[in-house]
């Protein structure tokens, strides 16, 4: 058994540029200070542990930040109305939102401004669709398949806005686009918002499932983006497993393939996929 490694597995340069921003801060600030951040810095519970141990707290809600504190606003950014809240009560803001997501919320803001309904293309409990759909200006409906996409109700006699959560299938967001070319009665401005990492990273896994038996998917189960490569895989006809970490590997079950690919979320460690390989390649030893 063999191990294919994909090279783009792991870290996107939003995670890296919001890690880079929590970690400068971490080096500046004296003990008697508390850093918060508000939801998980980013979807990785290991990660999240790590800046735990560091002394940063997690909160979930504005209330739980005090007057004056420093909060770092995570890499999905978060509503525009919390981040009004915070700063009326006198909160410092580290705005450590992914570049990807607060472009999208620009575009979705400039071409709501009309009275145009935003049609979002996304998973609407997700942190990121709910700062999206915060920027909308007037009317928003979320949708999470081309399924409902095609069920939508939609008024001739009024304006749309089409985007995606930027971690969506860029495959299934063109569907939806050709859809809505059909219908020519319908105004609708669209929007490209889907990283394009996420496209090279969901095109690579492709390429590696043509020439594998089986892929492990490493990454945060709570990952958009993990959990979507592991869906384009298997729906590209190839097994996959999503795991967190090593100690997940159903290793005498994987001893029956010949070539095993590994890839990774953008939001998962290089850390844990080393050692995903480093379990996979052990085995492999043990099979000479």
């Amino acid at each position: 058994m063999e191990v294919l490694r994909a090279q783009r597995a792991g870290f996107c340069m939003g995670v890296d540029l919001a890690l880079c921003k929590l970690n400068d801060l971490i080096g500046n600030t004296t003990d008697r200070d508390t850093i918060f951040i508000l939801g998980d810095i980013i979807h990785n519970p290991q990660v999240v542990k790590e800046y735990t141990d560091k002394g940063v707290i997690t909160v979930h809600s504005p209330d739980e930040v005090p007057t004056g504190a420093t909060v770092v606003i995570r890499a999905h950014g978060i509503q525009k109305e919390i981040r009004a809240e915070l700063t009326k009560r006198g909160v410092h803001i580290v705005d450590a939102t992914c570049p990807k997501v607060a472009a999208a919320c620009l575009l979705i803001k400039r071409h709501t401004a009309d009275d145009r309904t935003l049609l979002l293309y996304g998973e609407e409990i997700h942190p990121e669709v709910k700062c999206l759909l915060s920027y909308a200006a007037g009317e928003a409906v979320v949708f999470d398949s081309k399924d409902d996409c095609e069920r939508l109700q939609l008024d001739p006699d009024k304006k749309y806005c089409l985007a995606a959560q930027t971690t969506q299938d860029k495959n299934i967001f063109q569907s939806i686009i050709h859809f809505f070319e059909n219908h020519s009665e319908l105004d609708i401005t669209i929007l490209q918002t889907i990283c394009d990492a996420t496209k090279q990273c969901q095109d690579e896994a492709i390429r590696i499932a043509d020439k594998v038996d089986f892929v492990i998917v490493a990454g945060g189960y709570q990952s958009s983006n993990t959990r979507r490569l592991a869906q384009v895989i298997r729906a590209h006809g190839t097994k996959a497993l999503h795991i967190e970490t090593a100690a997940e590997l159903p290793l005498e079950e994987l001893r029956q393939y010949r070539l095993i690919g590994l890839t990774a979320g953008a939001s998962t460690p290089k850390e844990i996929v080393d050692e995903i390989q480093k379990a996979l390649t052990s085995l492999q030893e043990k099979d000479l």
